[in-house]
C-alpha cells in the first residue's frame, strides 16, 4: 500500500535542464534509500543516483557533475535535478524507495522496495 508518483519528464534540447520529482504516500513509517533509475529499450534498468536515509549520495559516472539528487523527509519526496543534458540521458526514469514499517501483528520492523511507474525524458540534439 505504497504509491510513488513521478513528474517532470519532458523533451528538451541538449544542454537544457529538467527536474524530476517523486512523491511517496501510503502505509509506511519512514523511508531509507531513495533513488532514480533509467531504462532504455533493450537495456537493463541502471542506477543513476541514490540518497540514503542519512543523506549520503551516490551518482553513476555519467551523472557526476551534472545531476543532483535531494530528498525532503517532511514531504516524502525525492528530486533529481538534471543539468547539461545529453542525448544519451534519454530514457524512462523510475523512482525507487525502500520503505520501513512496523507490523503490529508480528511486532517487527521491516523494509520493502517500491517502484514508480516511470517518467519519460528525451534529449534531442
Amino acid at each position: 500500500q505504497v504509491q510513488l508518483v513521478e513528474s517532470g519528464g519532458a523533451t528538451v534540447q541538449a544542454g537544457g535542464s529538467l527536474r524530476l520529482s517523486c512523491a511517496a504516500s501510503g502505509d509506511f513509517a519512514t523511508i531509507n534509500t531513495m533513488a532514480w533509475y533509467r531504462q532504455s529499450p533493450g537495456k537493463q534498468r541502471d542506477l543513476v543516483a541514490k540518497i540514503s536515509g542519512i543523506g549520503s549520495k551516490y551518482y553513476s559516472d555519467s551523472a557526476k557533475g551534472r545531476f543532483t539528487i535531494s530528498r525532503d523527509d517532511s514531504k516524502n519526496t525525492v528530486d533529481l535535478q538534471m543539468n547539461m543534458l545529453k542525448p544519451e540521458d534519454t530514457g524512462t526514469y523510475y523512482c525507487y524507495i525502500e520503505a520501513r514499517k512496523f507490523t503490529q501483528e508480528t511486532m517487527t520492523w521491516g523494509s520493502s522496495p517500491h517502484w514508480g511507474q516511470g517518467t519519460q525524458v528525451t534529449v534531442s540534439s
